[in-house]
C-alpha cells in the first residue's frame, strides 16, 4: 500500500468519525434549549404537594390549591433560564424533599435504591436455604425399629385396604 493511499484512507475515516460525532452531538442537544421541553421534563420529575400523590404536570385534582402555582413557578424558572438542578433545588427548599418524584442519589437517599435489591437477594437466599433443608432432611424414624414399606409391598397393602373398605 502506498503512502498516499494510506493518507486517503485515514482522511476518509477521520471525516466519517467527525460526521458521526457531529450527528451524535446534534441528536443529544436537540431540544436542549427549548423551554417547553425543559418544562415538561422538569415537571415530570416533581410531585404535586396537594396530597394527591401525582406528578406535578399530571395532577388532575379538581380545584387543586397547589398545582397551578407550582406550574407557574416552574414556567417562570425555565423562562429565566435557570438550570434544571437550580430549579429542583429551589422547589426542594420551598416545598421540602417530598416534591421530588424520585429520591436523590446522595447520602441516605441511596438506601431507597439499594434496599429493595438487597431484600430481594436476601429473600431468594432464604428460599434456597429452606428448600435445601427440606430436601436434605432425613427420613422419619419409625417406632420399634420398623422399616418403612415401599414399592410392590406398599401396593399390596393398598389393594388389601381397598378390598376391606369396599372402595
Amino acid at each position: 500500500m502506498t503512502n498516499s493511499s494510506l493518507r486517503t484512507k485515514l482522511t476518509r475515516h477521520c471525516k466519517a468519525v467527525h460526521t458521526l460525532l457531529l450527528c451524535a452531538a446534534v441528536f443529544t442537544l436537540l431540544g436542549a434549549g427549548d423551554p417547553a421541553t425543559r418544562f415538561n421534563e422538569i415537571g415530570h420529575q416533581m410531585m404535586c404537594i396537594c396530597g394527591c400523590n401525582q406528578i406535578l404536570l399530571e395532577c388532575n385534582h379538581v380545584g387543586c390549591p397547589a398545582s397551578d402555582g407550582m406550574r407557574n413557578e416552574l414556567m417562570a424558572a425555565v423562562s429565566r433560564g435557570d438550570s434544571d438542578s437550580l430549579v429542583e433545588q429551589g422547589f426542594v427548599q420551598k416545598y421540602g424533599p417530598t416534591v421530588l418524584a424520585a429520591p436523590t442519589t446522595k447520602g441516605f437517599d441511596r438506601a431507597a435504591y439499594i434496599i429493595p435489591f438487597a431484600a430481594l437477594i436476601l429473600g431468594l437466599g432464604l428460599i434456597v436455604l429452606v428448600i435445601r433443608s427440606w430436601k436434605n432432611r432425613p427420613a422419619p424414624a419409625l417406632a420399634d425399629g420398623l422399616v418403612p414399606v415401599r414399592g410392590a409391598e406398599l401396593e399390596q397393602f393398598r389393594n388389601q385396604a381397598r378390598k376391606e373398605t369396599d372402595l
